[in-house]
């Protein structure tokens, strides 16, 4: 084999776990290749619509009619416009069959989601990791907070995260920069709920936006632009954080344009020698070799990744002896949104765009249990004032018109637990292919009927706060969400205590592979209330030192 195609370790996928994957493994002194399938992207340089003004795009910000057929499913969420859709993939080119409606959310450039994620960085607690234990739905978590908690601690001092310490058993503190205050009316419902709800609490969003500079970062701008890419790497992300520390080590090789098809097993030795990658834009067919291999492709990819690996030993695919690969598919449903008119500052307003808003833990199911429904769900949301509706016409009247501010709302949206099923499943389709002649997959998810009580339950204890508290005008728009449409897909190659159950153990290690590893949301046997992303960090942070540790051991 060339010696160009042989590394120590290989790293599938750029996004937020696999960029923490890269850092840690060429920090420890591996010679690393991260693989992407998507295209080049240079932090700063690339963010080539951060500093636009509204009327700079010539559709305002709307997709065009051709650019909707092309991103027919990213139009599904509402996170892609005009400034950001050439971070989006082509859906026309990437297809997949939905048995039931399944919104898969897909970056196509090198740093992955974690260019489009909305921030949001939150400990879990052993509520959460004992959930599967206690009330028996999913297999148990092999780990407990105990054994994460320094992990969170390490990963929270290299991303910066801003928030506040409250003191909460089932939504432990993290180690944080300032927070980004609440504004005069945010601060007037806290006090009303907390008066109100002894067992609410409201507090400050937690999110990887740093109020204070690290090396190499500058502090937030209070743009609220960070889907366009921050030049100013206040928000964390690949590129502007755990690339360039692999890079400074001299140990990363980055391969864009490079579409993992398979995982290589070498039956003789038992374990997995490489990977086969199809380069996107001549269509070649490449083979890179390593000791260890990383697998953060982001959930749904990762499945087909191991579905489509498949050998004498596997011939369902890696790791997949007991049918549990693509099983126990979970996201985040969101409710819709609640809104209530706050009368009473009409003289106040705010400054800056803030790129966050106010988080409420989860509080059914903690102290006490509801009849209706498992585990819980949290609110995200914020208060401000809209535009005036102004007058009619055209003309400077209308213009100054629009220039004063409208009435004051407070809106919140629920993200629920989803338990995990077995019959939520991804299968892999070899009958429909994608322009390099690959399978496919097929999508046949759905939430059921403790998610739907647990939206309902949502809704009206939101509108109930709200008119409790003496909000006007209180208004619910939008339905429940589909499977995918929260972007934290999880679960489909779990962990676990017994290989029979479950695909990976203790340290995100395959059971039947022991040196390929999975610490995207593949590897979740729940999924909280909470989002995810930093407890995806701190799991592959620990699972990287322990795979180092076992290869000096040999063991690996």
């Amino acid at each position: 084999m060339p010696d160009t195609n042989q590394f120590d370790a290989i790293v599938v996928g750029s996004g937020i776990s696999g960029g923490w994957a890269a850092k840690e493994l060429c920090e420890k002194g591996l010679k690393t290749v991260l693989i992407e399938r998507g295209r080049p992207l240079e932090h700063r340089k690339d963010y080539t619509t951060a500093n636009l003004d509204p009327w700079e795009f010539p559709h305002r910000g709307s997709l065009t009619p051709e650019e909707k057929k092309k991103h027919h499913i990213q139009v599904r969420h509402y996170s892609i416009h005009e400034d950001n859709k050439h971070f989006y993939v082509n859906d026309l080119e990437n297809p997949y069959t939905e048995k039931q409606r399944y919104d898969w959310v897909r970056a196509d450039v090198l740093g992955g989601r974690s260019l489009l994620w909305a921030r949001m960085s939150l400990r879990w607690s052993d509520l959460d990791f004992e959930a599967n234990a206690k009330d028996g739905h999913g297999v148990d978590w092999p780990i407990r907070y105990r054994e994460i908690q320094p992990w969170y601690e390490y990963v929270e001092k290299f991303v910066g995260i801003s928030g506040k310490a409250e003191g909460l058993p089932h939504l432990p503190d993290s180690l944080f920069q300032a927070p980004m205050p609440m504004n005069c009316a945010e601060d007037w419902v806290k006090k009303q709920i907390e008066s109100k709800y002894p067992d609410i609490k409201m507090i400050e969003g937690r999110v990887a936006n740093l109020t204070q500079k690290l090396p190499g970062r500058d502090a937030c701008q209070y743009r609220n632009l960070c889907h366009r890419g921050c030049p100013f790497g206040a928000y964390f992300s690949t590129l502007s954080s755990t690339l360039p520390a692999a890079m400074n080590t001299g140990n990363l090789t980055v391969k864009t344009n490079s579409l993992v098809n398979k995982v290589i097993y070498d039956e003789q030795k038992g374990k997995a020698v490489g990977v086969e990658v199809i380069d996107t834009e001549s269509g070649n067919t490449t083979e890179y070799f390593a000791k260890v291999i990383f697998l953060n492709a982001a959930t749904v990819a990762t499945t087909f990744i191991l579905l489509n690996s498949r050998s004498n030993r596997f011939p369902n695919g890696l790791g997949n002896d007991n049918d549990i690969v693509g099983r126990y598919m979970m996201d985040h449903h969101k409710s819709g949104n609640v809104s209530g008119k706050i009368e009473g500052f009409e003289d106040k307003y705010y400054y800056g765009r803030r790129p966050t808003g106010i988080f409420i833990p989860k509080f059914r199911n903690v102290k006490t249990v509801s009849p209706n429904f498992l585990r819980g769900y949290n609110c995200q949301g914020g208060a401000n004032r809209g535009r005036s509706s102004g007058v009619g016409g055209i003309g400077a009247e209308f213009k100054e018109s629009i220039t004063e501010a409208g009435s004051w709302r407070f809106g919140l949206g629920a993200f629920g637990e989803c338990l995990p099923y077995a019959d939520n499943r991804i299968t892999l389709n070899t009958d429909v292919k994608d322009k390099y002649g690959r399978n496919t997959l097929t999508m046949d998810c759905s939430f059921k009927e403790n998610e739907k009580k647990m939206r309902e339950d949502a809704i009206t204890t939101m509108q109930e706060i709200m008119d409790s508290i003496g909000l006007k005008d209180i208004r619910v728009e939008g339905e429940m969400s589909f499977p995918g449409n929260a972007n934290h897909e999880m679960g489909t190659a779990r962990m676990g205590k017994d290989p029979k159950t479950s695909v990976l153990n203790k340290w995100n290690q395959m059971h039947a592979v022991k040196n390929v590893f999975i610490t995207d949301g593949s590897c979740m046997p729940s999924i909280a209330s909470v989002n995810p992303s930093l407890t995806f960090m701190a799991l592959t942070a620990r699972a990287v030192d322990y795979a180092v540790r076992e290869m000096k051991k040999n063991n690996i």
